[in-house]
């Protein structure tokens, strides 16, 4: 088993474990009882999860809410309301924990539910998803959508744990596993050569779902996180650069009312922060075309579909969570795995709208 330890300053709790093995989720009664002892416990799932089998282990921990029907579609206020009441009608109290089984979605949902029944709950993230496994469970982001933009309410909110099975990733179709590697692609163009030519020259096992490869990215995916987390576990300022391709893809996401998943928005929107590199002289076309290449081995977008405008995008951008004055700051890099700093140390930064619009308009292209 992999295991490493992701030290959290200045909060009560400050490290949590991380355990990544192929068949983890047999054990993970007996584990998640060591680790929380005999408090009272919510499993928070989805409907795809349930059916894919990979709460029965779990059934016999607690109660299970389930969400449906699952995705984006469901990450709203009305959900956590709907988690919350379940607790209280069950008369949990605050020696109680939520388990989070599932994606993304689940986790900000469970991981948010968490953070405000009885003031505070702890939450125990098991994902089953390749973005959740790469950068959604770690690191105490939670959230949920408004009628306006995606993950605008929300709070930090550090697991106890997270358990990583990798083996729940051969019950995802093609097309969601590949589009949660981007992710993977991401954490190593903004931190780790290695890692980078890892993917490139293992594309083809880890899209088997080969065990061994698919247990070497979760460690690498875990390091990287961790390591930036530790540093800035409130996205002060170096954490954003966790935001690598996403400013441009969380719109993009969006304005195709979730009809592209996560990883395809985000695809799409690394290519466009290339794009803008390109033209703030720190970027080069061959780096875009090597990332071009592994992206396209995922059978991914890397344009913006043709029913998207640009006044939505535009829109979109306007109500970034991370926007200052109406317009975002962008996270770049100058190449694999060295980040842009500017000259007051920030890792974010304001991009002049003609050089986005230079960007969005190849996009459409």
């Amino acid at each position: 088993m992999k295991s490493l330890t992701v030290k959290i300053p200045h909060i009560d709790s400050s490290s949590y474990d991380i355990k990544i093995k192929a068949g983890l989720l047999r054990d993970l009664p007996q584990i998640i009882e060591a680790q929380l002892g005999a408090c009272r416990k919510m499993i928070v799932t989805d409907s795809n999860v349930k059916k894919s089998g990979h709460t029965d282990s779990l059934s016999s921990c607690g109660e299970i809410f389930v969400i449906d029907p699952p995705g984006e579609c469901n990450k709203y206020m009305h959900t956590i309301v709907d988690i919350l009441e379940q607790m209280e009608q069950t008369a949990m109290g605050r020696d109680s924990a939520i388990i989070a089984v599932g994606g993304g979605t689940v986790g900000d949902m469970a991981g948010f539910a968490a953070s405000i029944f009885k003031r505070g709950v702890p939450v125990v993230h098991v994902p089953t998803t390749t973005v959740s496994q790469a950068d959604s469970s770690i690191g105490g982001k939670t959230g949920v959508d408004s009628s306006f933009s995606k993950n605008a309410y929300g709070a930090f909110w550090h697991p106890a744990a997270v358990f990583i099975d990798v083996e729940t990733l051969k019950t995802l179709d093609q097309r969601q596993f590949n589009a949660g590697l981007v992710e993977s692609i991401k954490h190593a163009l903004i931190a780790d050569q290695t890692y980078f030519e890892y993917l490139e020259d293992n594309i083809d096992a880890i899209l088997d779902k080969d065990n061994s490869a698919l247990e070497e990215i979760a460690l690498f995916n875990s390091k990287i996180k961790a390591s930036i987390v530790s540093i800035d576990p409130k996205e002060k300022n170096q954490r954003r650069i966790l935001n690598y391709g996403h400013t441009i893809g969380h719109a993009i996401e969006s304005a195709s009312n979730f009809e592209l998943l996560h990883g395809e928005a985000v695809a799409i929107g690394i290519i466009g922060a290339s794009i803008i590199e390109i033209e703030l002289g720190i970027g080069n076309i061959q780096r875009l075309e090597r990332v071009k290449k592994l992206l396209s081995k995922l059978s991914l977008p890397l344009k913006i579909p043709a029913n998207i405008t640009k006044e939505q995008i535009y829109e979109l951008l306007s109500r970034d969570k991370k926007s200052i004055g109406g317009w975002p700051k962008f996270a770049l890099i100058e190449d694999i795995a060295r980040v842009h700093i500017d000259a007051d140390n920030q890792w974010a930064h304001r991009v002049d709208p003609a050089v986005v619009d230079v960007a969005i308009n190849e996009l459409m292209q």
